[in-house]
């Protein structure tokens, strides 16, 4: 009699880890690869809404039903180079067919809703960008900018990114715990003068 409880114990174990592993293969698995992926942050490009070591949950779906946004913070693959496995994160400031146009600490855009231009409400950066320059962004490319504008290597350096490149946007900051936050920076990309 203990016998067959030990082997009916025994089987129901197996049942058991067999079913776990059935939901980690069919769910937990696709979820990691197709849906949503972990990402820490490194280096200070995106203080002071990111911090060195910030640990994040990427959404790799939402940008395969909707065009990424003005103000979302993204991650994506370095678009060139040597660094072409490393990803970075930053925030989508110009949109395709528009122009970006920095000069003297303002961001203004252009585009065609807006022909003499915008500038955009940025209160989450600590220093406005001092550098000057003007781009246009081609269809499917997207003008990025890390938060912390002095400390960021970003399209001022290699241009628009490629859609392509996007791996996804910040969903949810769960590290530290005391910054634990759903769609973490998107109220920070809020533009307020903007009319499209």
């Amino acid at each position: 009699m203990n016998e067959n409880a030990e082997i009916k114990k025994s089987n129901s174990f197996l049942k058991e880890l067999f079913h776990f592993a059935l939901i980690i293969v069919f769910v937990v698995l696709p979820i990691r690869f197709f849906v949503a992926q972990p990402f820490v942050v490194v280096g200070t490009s995106m203080e002071p809404t990111f911090m060195d070591k910030d640990y994040l949950i990427v959404d790799e779906l939402s940008y395969r039903l909707n065009d990424p946004k003005r103000g979302d913070v993204i991650i994506f693959k370095y678009p060139g180079g040597e660094e072409k496995q490393k990803y970075f994160i930053k925030r989508i400031i110009g949109l395709p067919g528009e122009t970006v146009d920095i000069k003297n600490g303002l961001v203004t855009i252009f585009n065609s809703k807006n022909p003499n231009g915008f500038v955009l409400n940025e209160t989450y950066i600590a220093e406005p960008p001092r550098n000057t320059l003007t781009m246009t962004v081609e269809t499917d490319r997207y003008f990025v900018m890390g938060d912390n504008r002095d400390f960021s290597f970003d399209s001022r350096s290699w241009g628009p990114l490629d859609k392509s490149e996007i791996v996804g946007k910040a969903f949810i900051r769960l590290l530290p715990l005391k910054n634990a936050d759903i769609l973490p920076g998107s109220n920070a990309g809020k533009y307020t003068n903007e009319n499209n």
